[in-house]
């Protein structure tokens, strides 16, 4: 793709993508993730999203690629999980799920949580594999933190901290990361949901 991943804007000394940027990723993301779990005819799970499966057009229009991974679900409509187990773990370390590593079925709320640590990746500016993300702390609990103690600016991309961010649109967003990246698959958004606050954002 002419603009090359997600991952090379996100991390690089010489790309910048502004908040505008980013949201309309996010959603170009999140309309994907909604296509291939509840609109294709077939339930497909990607198992494997990170800004480096995210590829950028001249547009910067976000297209989710590198479907090594990925799983269909061959089940009843409506159910949420794999008939098939599989003892592979499958996804990158900091995006996939904790409940592959405990050797749990595939499911779509896999894809939820990977999109929640990708977009709460995309408004910090930190990876989930940050060196700060040790001893109990994540990039999830550090979101949820900031939440709580209302000082989300704080922990904002500097580079998308302009004279007229909106600070309301952060917080929606933020919220939406957190609620897509919670430990359990339970207590996750579902892709409709998020596009639903996505677009009312």
């Amino acid at each position: 793709m002419p603009n090359g991943s997600l991952e090379s804007w996100l991390h690089s000394l010489h790309h910048k993508l502004d908040l505008f940027q980013r949201i309309n990723i996010i959603k170009d993301v999140a309309c994907a993730l909604d296509y291939l779990h509840c609109h294709c005819g077939i339930v497909i799970v990607h198992c494997d999203l990170k800004p480096s499966n995210i590829l950028l057009d001249d547009d910067m229009v976000a297209y989710v690629g590198d479907f090594g991974l990925a799983k269909i679900l061959f089940h009843e409509e409506g159910s949420n999980t794999n008939e098939c187990s599989s003892s592979i773990i499958r996804g990158t370390v900091g995006y996939a799920p904790p409940e592959y590593g405990l050797g749990n079925e595939v499911a779509t709320s896999g894809d939820i949580y990977s999109f929640g640590i990708l977009l709460l990746e995309m408004l910090i500016g930190k990876t989930p594999v940050d060196p700060m993300f040790e001893g109990g702390l994540s990039l999830h609990s550090y979101a949820k933190s900031a939440l709580a103690g209302d000082f989300v600016l704080q922990i904002i991309d500097p580079v998308l901290l302009t004279v007229d961010v909106n600070e309301k649109s952060l917080v929606s967003l933020v919220k939406i990361g957190v609620q897509c990246s919670y430990e359990s698959p339970h207590d996750r958004m579902d892709i409709e949901g998020v596009v639903h606050e996505l677009f009312a954002t």
